[in-house]
């Protein structure tokens, strides 16, 4: 499978059109043909909403319509992700978020660069791409 995985952040990013997005990671987007989004970063998203850890310029019901706009891939959790996760080490004491821990076994599972600003990602066998 070729293309990129986003993270949640960047997948809120690029749907919100946030003027921080570095103009760099958007151009690699726009110029790769297969760009997925996790089923996870959906949930985290609800999750987080709920919790008021983050804000959107829509409501959480919009999301979905956010996405069929794009030409993005949802890319589903499968049971050999749960596996992968559960034998990822906790590089850090505080990185222990399970849609970031799902997220980078898909990525590593599907050999795709993962596009996130998270610095914690660093530590895992993927290719990580930020500005």
């Amino acid at each position: 499978m070729s293309g990129l995985l986003l993270d949640t952040h960047i997948f809120i990013w690029v749907v919100e059109n946030n003027p921080k997005f570095p103009q760099a990671v958007r151009d690699r987007i726009e110029e790769t043909e297969n760009i997925f989004v996790s089923i996870a970063s959906f949930w985290e998203i609800g999750i987080k909403l709920k919790k008021e850890k983050i804000l959107l310029s829509c409501d959480f019901n919009e999301m979905e319509a956010r996405f069929l706009e794009t030409d993005f891939q949802l890319l589903p959790i499968s049971i050999q992700d749960t596996i992968q996760q559960y034998s990822l080490p906790f590089y850090l004491a505080e990185h222990r978020d399970p849609f970031d821990r799902i997220i980078i076994s898909q990525a590593i599972n599907r050999s795709l660069p993962l596009v996130s600003k998270d610095q914690a990602f660093d530590a895992y066998p993927i290719e990580k791409v930020w500005a």
